[in-house]
This record gives C-alpha cells, sequence and structure tokens, in this order.
C-alpha cells in the first residue's frame, strides 16, 4: 500500500500499538481514515469537502473556483430546485430556497403540507459556487442530490429530535416553519459520548464553539490541499467513530448512491472531462465507501419514480435565527460565522463570487489578482504536517478587543443596564482571563461573551433583551433576508401591484398603519378587499384592522390598517403555491372546510357567511349552502345548534333586504332544520351531553324560523309532538321546557309563576334554584318576551328567601348566570332597569307590578249604555265584511234595533273586556 500517506500510516500504526497494547480496533480506525482520505484524493473527478455556513469553506471555495476555474460544478443540493437559484439575483441574502406541495398523493394524509428548504448565506461554499457558476459564461451548474419528493420517499415518518442547545422558538426562528431542511455538508458527531467528549476536552459549552476554534481558526489561511485533506479527514473520522442512527445512516448512504449516479449520468450525456469538473459536497460525504463512489463506481442503483404529489417551488426570506433553530447550532452562531467571514476576506485579500444585481453586492469590484491554475501534481501528504504542527498562538488584538468591550457596555447602558467604564475594563480583562484558562492565545466572540455576562448582568434583565443577545447584536446580529419583487411568485406580486394606491413600503419589515377613506377615494375599495382576504389567509399580525370591520350588508367608510407584509413574507409566498390569486387560494380554503371530513354544519355555514363577505360570490354561496344542508341531514348531535342559530340569522336577514327572494338553499335548509330539531329535540332534553344552551338555540331556530317553515309547508303537529315527548329532570332543562310551553301556550303565566313559587317554597329545591334560573335565562333565547318574568323570578328569590339561605347559593347564582347567560344579561339589565325605579329614594315605597296587579273580579266592569249600539260598524261595514271574509264566516247584516242591547258580546264575556283594560292602564 504505497502512495502519499504511506509515512502517516506508519506512524498512525505505531501510535496505535503505543496506546491501545495491540494493532486491534484502534489501527483499524486510524488507517481507514487515512484510506478514505488518500481514496477521496485520488478520485479522478475532484471533491470539494465543506461544512454548511462555514467561512472556512466558503473562502476555500472562492480560491479553488478562481484557481481551478471548472466548467461543471455539481452541488450537493436538490435537484428540483435548480430553476430556482437564478432568482436568487433579486434577493438579499439569507434567503432558502423552498418546495412546497399542498396537493399531497402517496404520503400520509397528515403530512400536508409537505415542505423542504434550502437555507443560503453569503458565508457559505454553496453561494460560491452558485455565483460563480451563474456569472461565469460557459459554465454548467449542475444539482445531484435526491430531489424534494425523495426527501419525504426516504424519511419513513422518522423525526429527529432538536439539538440540546438549539435556540427557544421565536417569530424569527419560525420563518422555516416545520420545513425538513437539506443539510448541505453536516459535520457534526452524531455519537452523544464523542461530542460530550469533544466538548469536555476542548474545553467549550457547545459544538459550534468546538468547531470555530479548532477547524474554523486553524483552516482559515491553510492552502487548498491542506484544507482539503483536513476536511476529509473529520468527515471520515466522524463516519467511523460515531456513525449515528442507522436509519439515518441508510438513507446519508442512498444520498451518496444517488449522487454518484447522477454525475455519471452527466458525464455520459455530456462526454465532459472529470478534470474539467468539481463536486461540491458535505465532508462527511466525500468520505463515502458505498460501491457507487467515483466516476468508475458500480451503477447498480435504482432511483425510484417520484410520487404524484405536485411540488411548488420558490424563495422564502431566511434569517441567522432560523439557520440556528433548524440545523441545532449554538445561538449566534451563524451571526458569528457572517463576522469571521468578513474578517477572513479582509485578511485573506480573496475575491468573493456574488451575483450581479443583487443586494449588497458591489457595483465595482475590487482589483484582484488573476487566477493561476496551478501545475498538476500528485496527491502530497499536508496531513502529517498538519497534524504534527504545533497550534499557531495568534497574538491578541487587542484594538479588536478593546473596540468590543466598548461597543458592550455603551449597548448595555442603552438598554438599561448600570454599565460603566469599570465594567468594560472588566470585560477586556475577564475575556483574555477566560481564553488563557481555557487554552487559548487569543479570545474567541465566545470568551468574550462569557466575559460580558459576568461583568455586566448582575442578578436581572432590566430590558428586553439580556446580555447574550446584545452581543449577539453586536457581532452581525441576526440579519434577516429578503426576497425581491421579481423573484416572488404571480400571487405576490398580484397582491403587491393591488395594494399600491395604499403608498406603502411593503417590502419592508415592520407594521406599517395604512388609512383607507373609502368615501372619498373609491379606488380604495379593492385595497380594503385585498386586506380582508389577507387577513383570513394570512397569519395573524399580517393584516390586522384598527378600525371599521366587515358584516353582510354593509359597505365600508374609513378604514385602518396594520400591515406587515413584509414581516410575513413566507406566509405570502406559500399562498402563491396553492394559486395564482387570493381569491382562488380563498376559494380553495372554503371549499376545503365545506367538504372536510370533519365538516359540520356550523362550519359550512361559516364558509357560506365568508364566500358573501370576502369574495361577494352568489355562486360559491349557493354552492356551499347546497352542501351546508346535505351536512345537516346527517347529523346526528345538537353541538353546534348555537352557531347554527346565529349564522343562519345573520344569513336570512342579509338575504331578505338585498335580495329580492330567497336561494332556494336556505329556504330549504330552513324547512329541513325545523324537522331535523324536531326530530332531536326529545333527545336533546334528556341527553346529559346537550348543554342547556344547545337545547335553547335548537328551540330559538324552531321559534324563530317557525314563520318561514309553516309556510313553506311544515307541519306545526311536528313540534307540539316533539315537546309532548320531551319529559328533561336537569332542573335547567326543566326551566327551559315550562318557557317554550308558555310559547306554545301550553302553559299559561299565572301556571308558571305559581310552578316558581313551589320551587321556593321547598327547602329541598332551594339548593338548586340557580339552576332553574339559568334555564329560564337561557330561555329568552327563543322566548325573549319572559324577560320581565325572568326579573320577577330573580327578585322573588331575593325577596322571600332569608339571608341563611339566600348567601350560601348566592355565588353560584352569579357564577351560573355569568358561565351560561353571559350574551343574555343585557336584556335583563334593560328590563330591571325598566322596572325598578330609577331613584335611590324612591326604592322604599315602591311596589313590584307583580305585586300591584289588581285581580280581574277587582277591575270594575264597564257596559255599554243600552240604546247605544254599535254605530261604528253600522256606519263602516266594509270592514267587518273584510274580517268575515278572512275568517270564512258568512253571515247578514240585520237592521239595528234603535232599543237592542247593543254589543251584547261584550256583555256577554266581561272578563275579556276586564283584562284589556287591565292591559291598556299600565304604565
Amino acid at each position: 500500500m504505497s502512495g502519499a500517506f504511506d509515512a502517516l500510516r506508519t506512524q498512525l500504526r505505531e501510535a496505535a500499538a503505543a496506546f491501545a497494547d495491540g494493532p486491534d480496533a484502534l489501527e483499524g480506525i486510524l488507517l481507514g481514515i487515512v484510506d478514505d482520505v488518500d481514496r477521496a484524493q485520488r478520485e479522478p473527478l475532484e471533491i470539494f469537502p465543506v461544512c454548511h455556513h462555514s467561512p472556512a469553506s466558503a473562502i476555500a471555495m472562492a480560491r479553488r473556483l478562481r484557481q481551478k476555474q471548472p466548467k461543471v460544478v455539481y452541488l450537493e443540493l436538490c435537484e428540483d430546485m435548480a430553476p430556482l437559484l437564478t432568482e436568487l439575483r433579486n434577493c438579499r441574502l439569507p434567503v432558502a430556497v423552498q418546495a412546497f406541495a399542498t396537493e399531497v398523493e402517496g404520503f400520509p394524509v397528515e403530512w400536508s403540507p409537505l415542505s423542504v428548504v434550502a437555507p443560503i448565506t453569503e458565508a457559505s461554499a454553496e453561494y460560491q459556487a452558485i455565483a460563480y457558476a451563474l456569472e461565469t459564461p460557459g459554465v454548467e451548474l449542475v444539482l445531484v442530490d435526491r430531489s424534494s419528493d425523495h426527501v419525504f420517499q426516504w424519511v419513513a415518518g422518522a423525526e429527529e429530535p432538536a439539538a440540546p442547545d438549539a435556540p427557544p422558538a421565536d417569530k424569527e426562528t419560525a420563518l422555516h416553519g416545520d420545513a425538513i431542511g437539506v443539510e448541505i455538508g453536516d459535520l457534526r458527531p452524531r455519537f452523544a459520548e464523542l461530542e460530550e467528549h469533544l466538548l469536555r476536552h476542548g474545553r467549550v459549552r457547545h459544538w459550534s464553539e468546538w468547531w470555530h476554534q479548532y477547524v474554523e481558526l486553524p483552516l482559515g489561511d491553510s492552502d487548498h490541499d491542506a484544507y482539503r485533506q483536513v476536511m476529509l479527514l473529520i468527515g471520515s473520522l466522524f463516519r467511523r467513530l460515531a456513525p449515528g442512527d442507522p436509519h439515518r445512516v441508510r438513507v446519508d448512504e442512498d444520498r451518496e448512491r444517488y449522487m454518484w449516479t447522477r454525475m455519471r449520468e452527466h458525464l455520459a450525456a455530456t462526454g465532459a472531462d472529470p478534470a474539467d469538473c468539481l463536486y461540491v459536497c458535505g465532508a462527511f460525504h466525500a468520505a463515502s465507501r458505498v460501491a457507487e463512489f467515483g466516476v468508475h463506481g458500480t451503477d447498480t442503483f435504482e432511483i425510484s419514480p417520484p410520487s404524484a404529489s405536485k411540488w411548488q417551488h420558490g424563495l422564502i426570506p431566511s434569517s441567522n435565527a432560523a439557520i440556528e433553530a433548524q440545523f441545532g447550532l449554538a445561538a449566534g452562531s451563524v451571526s458569528i460565522a457572517a463576522t469571521e467571514w468578513a474578517k477572513n476576506l479582509k485578511r485573506t485579500k480573496v475575491q468573493p463570487f456574488r451575483l450581479a444585481g443583487q443586494a449588497g453586492a458591489k457595483k465595482k469590484p475590487g482589483k484582484t489578482a488573476p487566477p493561476v491554475d496551478p501545475a498538476p501534481t500528485g496527491p502530497s501528504d499536508k496531513l502529517s504536517g498538519f497534524l504534527q504542527r504545533p497550534p499557531v498562538l495568534d497574538r491578541l488584538d487587542e484594538a479588536e478587543l478593546l473596540g468590543w468591550s466598548v461597543d458592550i457596555v455603551r449597548a448595555a447602558r442603552r438598554n438599561g443596564y448600570l454599565a460603566s467604564t469599570a465594567d468594560a475594563i472588566a470585560v477586556f480583562e475577564t475575556s483574555i482571563l477566560l481564553a488563557g484558562m481555557r487554552d487559548r492565545a487569543k479570545p474567541t466572540p465566545y470568551d468574550f461573551q462569557d466575559a460580558a455576562i459576568t461583568c455586566i448582568e448582575k442578578d436581572a434583565v432590566p430590558g428586553r433583551r439580556d446580555v447574550r443577545r446584545l452581543v449577539e447584536i453586536m457581532m452581525g446580529g441576526d440579519r434577516i433576508g429578503q426576497v425581491g419583487y421579481d423573484a416572488l411568485p404571480p400571487l405576490a406580486r398580484d397582491v403587491h401591484d393591488r395594494l399600491a394606491p395604499l403608498e406603502l413600503k411593503l417590502q419592508q419589515r415592520g407594521v406599517q398603519r395604512a388609512l383607507l377613506d373609502i368615501a372619498s377615494r373609491p379606488e380604495l375599495a379593492q385595497c380594503s378587499d385585498v386586506l380582508w382576504m389577507l387577513r383570513y389567509l394570512l397569519p395573524r399580525g399580517a393584516a390586522r384592522p384598527i378600525m371599521g370591520e366587515r358584516r353582510l350588508g354593509e359597505r365600508p367608510i374609513q378604514e385602518s390598517w396594520d400591515v406587515a407584509l413584509g414581516t410575513h413574507q413566507r406566509a405570502l409566498i406559500e399562498l402563491g403555491y396553492e394559486g395564482v390569486s387570493i381569491e382562488q387560494v380563498l376559494e380553495q380554503r372554503l371549499r376545503g372546510a365545506a367538504y372536510g371530513p370533519h365538516a359540520t354544519t356550523a362550519t359550512v355555514l361559516e364558509a357560506v357567511e365568508d364566500a358573501t363577505l370576502y369574495l361577494r360570490s352568489r355562486r360559491l354561496a349557493n354552492e356551499l349552502g347546497t352542501r351546508a344542508l346535505e351536512v345537516l341531514a346527517t347529523e346526528r348531535s345538537v353541538d353546534g345548534a348555537p352557531e347554527v342559530l346565529r349564522r343562519v340569522r345573520r344569513l336570512l336577514a342579509y338575504y331578505r333586504t338585498s335580495e329580492p327572494v330567497l336561494p332556494p338553499w336556505i329556504e330549504a335548509f330552513v324547512k329541513t332544520g325545523y324537522a331535523h330539531y324536531c326530530t332531536l329535540l326529545p333527545t336533546a332534553f334528556t341527553d346529559e351531553d346537550a348543554t342547556v344552551d344547545q337545547v335553547a338555540a335548537m328551540l330559538g331556530f324552531l321559534f324563530s324560523m317557525e314563520g318561514l317553515a309553516l309556510s313553506l309547508g311544515c307541519d306545526r303537529a311536528q313540534l307540539e309532538l316533539a315537546f309532548a315527548q320531551s319529559h328533561p329532570q336537569e332542573p335547567a332543562k326543566l326551566a327551559l321546557l315550562w318557557a317554550a310551553q308558555v310559547q306554545l301556550g301550553q302553559l299559561s303565566r299565572a301556571e308558571l309563576r305559581a310552578r316558581c313559587d313551589e320551587l321556593l317554597a321547598n327547602p329541598m329545591v332551594v339548593p338548586v334554584y340557580p339552576r332553574y334560573l339559568s334555564g329560564f335565562v337561557h330561555a329568552l333565547e327563543p322566548v325573549p318576551g319572559l324577560t320581565d318574568f325572568v326579573v320577577e323570578a330573580v327578585s322573588n328569590a331575593f325577596r322571600r328567601l332569608p339571608d341563611p339561605v339566600l348567601l350560601p347559593w348566592l355565588p353560584s347564582l352569579i357564577s351560573t348566570l355569568r358561565a351560561g347567560g353571559a350574551e343574555l344579561a343585557p336584556m335583563l339589565i334593560r328590563e330591571a332597569g325598566r322596572i325598578f325605579p330609577g331613584r335611590l329614594a324612591e326604592l322604599d315605597e315602591w311596589v313590584p307590578p307583580w305585586l300591584a296587579q289588581p285581580t280581574p273580579e277587582a277591575v270594575p266592569q264597564r257596559r255599554a249604555p243600552r240604546g247605544s249600539g254599535v254605530a261604528l260598524l253600522a256606519a263602516h261595514p266594509a270592514t267587518c265584511d273584510a274580517v268575515a271574509n278572512l275568517l270564512g264566516c258568512d253571515g247578514t247584516w240585520q237592521t239595528a234595533d234603535p232599543g237592542g242591547a247593543g254589543a251584547e258580546l261584550v256583555g256577554r264575556y266581561p272578563e275579556t273586556a276586564a283584562a284589556l283594560a287591565e292591559l291598556l292602564a299600565k304604565p
């Protein structure tokens, strides 16, 4: 086994024998690592191993691209994302390339929607490769990783646990949502003991700090061969020592087989020379041992066909915090990497690649040395020198550290900390002390962060940000990307165009206030329609109304909105994956809610109302209304009765005022609902799961819709039969039944009053009397005419019951009325205000009207004087004829007798006249 690494193999074999007392497993691992590096080095197609969002990888990539100038760049990225990469010119990094699927076929329904994202930052090797390929004529960029569809084909429902040092979720870390992240260059040990060993002996807190200290800094100034061999060594080391979960290892190996298969297919199709190509992949995949590895590997891997799911692709904004949360990095590590990237560019004088026209790109690139392609040489051993070389002691940059110390004290004072110059000195000295304790010649940003927390943050955080967050902001902050207008999907661009009359900077993050004076500027009505639809479709806060509301049958005059489309750009972009206009997406959402497996009558009626409110679509409203009729006929419970009643009343009021005739579907709905609730009423009265408000809503539907239902052909006997079969036992439902019988005329008020008196007189019933009152309160929904009686019932209870009885159930009464009758309480308050005296002085002499009512016998009977006759009827006989015809009575007029008895009917039935007199005598 001769070659460039023979000397290194000999040294490792001797070290294994010395440390392990025999050349067994340890020798196999160490020599296997060298074999992996040697194998990758000898591959005709140059493999460039990288780490995701690593400044050292980005610097090495930019340098190598200018030296080699490859004609084909193979990149480890989902192959179906290639058409989107040109749109990066219209974005401000970081952004993420996204694949999104709402119509899922071949995957479990609960996975929908499917989403895959690949975030891209400027300080990443993959962005340098993309920019080089897109900006250099004659260079072809080929994405070779599995497609987004295969990501879910291979995931098999396995969920990866969150990293222990992942930052807490907030609105910035959630920019990627629940999407699966494509890991490019994942280099993190997948064996907990190995990672713990590295962190403990490296004297660091988390993996991001270990990588920064022991990989980023040493490789920052290394040449191409040293960088490449070290990255291959690290990838092979983690692969052999910490294989991790078997399922994930199998997926990784399938990805490697997939990529090498795609590269060989491209080489065979185009005839490209492997020497003119560059393969950019993660270091973990670069040290692969699969049989398909290399341009001369086997072709036994079969790529499965994609599923029938329809995938949409686009760019969404990303942020440093979102990348850290999704890939398990420490908080602030991506910001620190961006700072290191800027420092490395200044130190190494490497000219990075940037897409022309991209936000933040320099208009005039600086002068760079002409690219030099080194003479081809065989692979040389750079690992031996790198591993044997003592760490380079980077001298302390006192000016940089002093600037950090002053800046953090200034930021702390602005955020409420009582920091001073002494604290700046303490942070400076503590940073050096911590670096020395951790065997570092120069404090890293992590050492400085620990020192700042120790010296400035005492026992409380005075503001919204702690010192750790202030250091992250000072190091670069949570940079948030933005997708440019030209890179937005058609739906998002249409929204921006339709909201242009508002003259807002919709691309800008943050909340902006929009004032719509629709009365003076009618063209703003279209903007109002768009904002209301966005409020329905987007997350809360994207479009929030401050003044104005949308109701059936009303037209807006003035509105005020808080708009934050720039902050919720990702949600707006994902709407573009569902349709080409917000009207289309809204119609699809409403249909999905109405035809979903869990749709109820209430949800379908809500969809009907929303279709009328936001789309003003009579066609869709009629279609969804017919669907509501179908769902109502299949329901066997009354859970949604209150919501059904409220929405049907609103829709009926709207159609009666805006349409010449009622739509056929709502007439059929009222007719079917009347029979449906009549059928369910006896069961609902006795069902323990049916609440009082649900039964009251059923009665409200029956009583309020009775006139329309009877005119459409329903039979009132259905309702009477339902009440005859209702025998509730629960006190609230029993009181509700009594109130309904009063409405039907089956029970008089006097009888109802007598029953309440019996309840108050029974000591066994008094403790549950509040439940009866709750039933009466709920009865105000179907029988609002009993409002005065409910006031009477409550007042009688307070009048008759002694304090030892009243006070114990008074809290129960209050809680019952608040929980069950909060919406109906205003009716009781208004009625009580009408009955009770308005002045306190009048209360002592006030007598309740139900106690001051005279008996019918006490009312003097007023008889018509004899001989007076009914002159008015005789003078206008046409009125009597019309009433007689209406009642179906036939008769002839008789000649008035001057000496007759006059109005004999009044004299024959004096009680009716007395009751009428009593009614007219009421104040």
